[in-house]
């Protein structure tokens, strides 16, 4: 079962052409690069594939059912890490993490297993306005996994992170369905069975398969 259907989506801010009619089929449990330069397109699109913004035309699917009528229900099965930190910076890690549990109506149980996932054992107690910034990026990480979502949407999500985060993201993304964006090719060979490109809101050409790199 396919797990995003996209059709002719295309984004308009005032004159500004931002998407041009994308067409787009990612199979369940695929991993998909998003690549292109600044302003292509790319954070639009991820931010159409996980519904946070409507476009201006075009139809999307997710998991089979319309993204814009049962939004709510979908938001549920998503995952999504924008380049905003999405954190309250006065609240711990654990406490950022247990406010996403309310809103999500996630299990409690999940915040241990968010936190062993994404290495933020040493800093759980900590305010996360003073978390370094790759550990800022780990929060966002954890929150995107907290309620086990099937679908993670994820917008340069090796930002600031160490070395280790290629393996993190590996791990992350594992058993799950993903479209990241990347300026990065080494790492969308990494992670990633296929790419998309953008070159100013049009994709250039069809998904191309990768050789996943291990």
């Amino acid at each position: 079962m396919s797990a995003i259907v996209a059709g002719a989506i295309t984004q308009r801010y005032g004159s500004e052409l931002a998407l041009d009619s994308i067409d787009l089929v990612v199979d369940g449990g695929e991993h998909l690069a998003v690549l292109g330069d600044n302003g292509a397109g790319k954070t639009t699109l991820l931010r159409v594939l996980a519904t946070a913004t409507r476009p201006t035309s075009g139809t999307l699917e997710i998991f089979g059912v319309d993204a814009w009528s049962e939004r709510r229900r979908l938001r549920s099965r998503i995952g999504f890490v924008s380049h905003a930190p999405g954190h309250y910076p006065a609240l711990t890690v654990t406490e950022n993490l247990e406010f996403f549990c309310t809103l999500h109506g996630a299990d409690r149980k999940r915040i241990a297993i968010a936190i062993g996932l994404t290495g933020l054992a040493d800093v759980a107690a900590r305010p996360a306005g003073k978390l370094s910034r790759g550990m800022q990026q780990r929060l966002a990480l954890a929150r995107a996994v907290l309620h086990d979502p099937k679908l993670l949407i994820l917008d340069e999500p090796d930002a600031s992170l160490d070395a280790e985060g290629p393996e993190l993201l590996k791990q992350l993304m594992l058993g799950r369905t993903a479209v990241i964006a990347t300026h990065d090719q080494a790492l969308a060979n990494r992670l990633c069975q296929r790419t998309l490109v953008l070159r100013r809101g049009r994709a250039v050409g069809v998904p191309t398969r990768l050789r996943v790199v291990h």
